[in-house]
């Protein structure tokens, strides 16, 4: 009997000594999965204010004065071709030069319309899609043209900036009174008075003929026409890489 209850003390006191021990084992693994989790959440940082400094952004509007590259006439162009345009002048966000004078700007022809034999005068649309620093960094962005100051004979049409020459029912008039004038002439030479009233005539319906067979002008932008650009959406620029200058590598 004694034999058993000292069995029974002793299995006791074991069970008592390890529960420290458990408990022990227990709040050393809870420390580590809180030391594990606050390590995963220090591993997730907001980046510097220093980064978002260095971005800047040109506001939707900003009107951007280009010299084209490159001569374009509705007679020959077609939809999606090129347009090459340099900037003429510095355009500046926060004291800081965004756009640089010599930033190379691209786009392409949207429409081409020549002009009619009748009626219909010749129009252009152009848009430009990218800018190419002079550091080689470039930056997509939706552009329009706004205004076409150095080119005669043109106006804006519509929102998009149309390009479209100008009317030339002037011409036309002119055409017609030419060639009754020198129909008259020659009428009135050849038969007097009378002569002169049918060469009039006669001259009168061959200028109507030349102005109803003949195209209008088409619209002619030369290399170096002076052209304005306008942002139609708010472009983000990494002023880091804005540079005022192309870089030259120099190799032996």
């Amino acid at each position: 009997m004694w034999t058993r209850v000292l069995g029974a003390l002793l299995m006791a006191g074991c069970a008592m000594a390890q529960m420290p021990a458990l408990s022990s084992t227990q709040t050393m693994k809870d420390q580590g999965a809180a030391a594990a989790t606050s390590g995963e959440s220090s591993s997730v940082t907001v980046a510097p204010a220093g980064a978002s400094a260095k971005l800047l952004t040109i506001p939707s509007g900003t009107k951007v004065p280009l010299a084209l590259k490159q001569a374009i006439s509705t007679r020959n162009a077609k939809e999606g071709d090129p347009v090459y345009c340099e900037t003429t002048f510095p355009f500046v966000v926060d004291d800081r030069i965004v756009i640089p004078a010599g930033t190379y700007v691209q786009g392409k022809i949207s429409r081409v319309q020549r002009p009619g034999r009748i009626k219909g005068r010749a129009e252009l649309l152009m848009h430009f899609t990218s800018m190419i620093y002079p550091s080689g960094y470039t930056v997509m962005l939706p552009g329009s043209l706004d205004n076409i100051p150095g080119a005669d004979k043109t106006s804006m049409k519509g929102p998009e900036g149309t390009v479209r020459q100008d009317s030339e029912k002037g011409k036309d008039i002119g055409t017609v009174a030419s060639t009754a004038s020198t129909g008259a002439v020659i009428g009135g030479l050849s038969a007097g008075g009378k002569g002169a009233g049918i060469g009039a005539a006669a001259g009168g319906l061959t200028g109507l003929a030349i102005a109803l067979i003949s195209r209008g002008s088409d619209v002619k932008l030369e290399p170096g026409t002076s052209i304005e650009m306008i942002i139609q959406r708010g472009v983000t620029v990494d002023a880091s890489r804005v540079t005022s200058r192309r870089e030259v590598v120099v190799r032996d």
